[in-house]
């Protein structure tokens, strides 16, 4: 079952572009990833130090042992885990067919 990954950011003042910078690095990392899907980062209007973040997984598996258990985890953990306060919430999603 497909899922979708979401968390809120919220990045330390003065280090939104930094934190820019290193997910364009980090975005690398996780396309390789079996079960990937897709990604994208989305910038608040309203708060200048917010995004979301989606990321569409073949299955909750491949999020939570394929990708979290993995070397490259430690690789985008070092890259982005910094610059968050406070530490995310992530949580997984499935689509409700409404047709």
């Amino acid at each position: 079952m497909k899922i979708l990954e979401v968390a809120i950011l919220h990045i330390k003042p003065g280090l939104k572009n930094e934190f820019e910078s290193s997910f364009r690095k980090a975005s690398h990392i996780i396309r390789k990833m079996n079960g990937y899907i897709s990604h994208e980062l989305q910038k608040c209007i309203e708060e200048e130090n917010k995004y979301i973040l989606l990321v569409r997984w073949e299955s909750l598996k491949d999020h939570m042992v394929g990708f979290r258990q993995s070397p490259e985890y430690e690789e985008w953990k070092a890259l982005l885990h910094h610059f968050y306060d406070p530490f995310p919430v992530v949580e997984h999603f499935i689509d409700i067919r409404l047709d």
